[in-house]
């Protein structure tokens, strides 16, 4: 069955990086695009970026752009979101998302503390 595991949240200090993985097993993962989403407490899951299944072509939230970067390993089944920049609003939980025939799959979640 499709499984999705992100790791490597934390808590950081403003102007802080991470970098989230998300491991996927289950499907043929370079055949899908793949999606990371947060949630801020409070607050309604949103879309933070795409990327295609070869891996060319990314898109982001105005949010995120320019300080935020997804890239994937297909050779690892792997997709990463490097996080720049972070600010206080940036706190959330992030979760790796893909689609896969009608059904949507996403992972539990890594939580991301962003502050001073």
């Amino acid at each position: 069955q499709v499984q999705l595991v992100e790791s490597g949240g934390g808590l950081v200090q403003p102007g802080g990086s991470l970098r989230l993985s998300c491991a996927a097993s289950g499907f043929t993962f370079s055949n899908y695009a793949m999606r990371w989403y947060r949630q801020a407490p409070g607050k309604e899951r949103e879309w933070v970026a795409t990327i295609t299944a070869a891996g060319g072509e990314t898109n982001y939230a105005d949010s995120v752009k320019g300080r935020f970067t997804c890239s994937r390993d297909n050779a690892k089944n792997t997709v990463y979101l490097q996080m720049n920049s972070l600010k206080l609003e940036d706190t959330a939980v992030y979760y790796c998302y893909v689609r896969y025939y009608l059904q949507n799959y996403w992972g539990q979640g890594t939580q991301v503390t962003v502050s001073s």
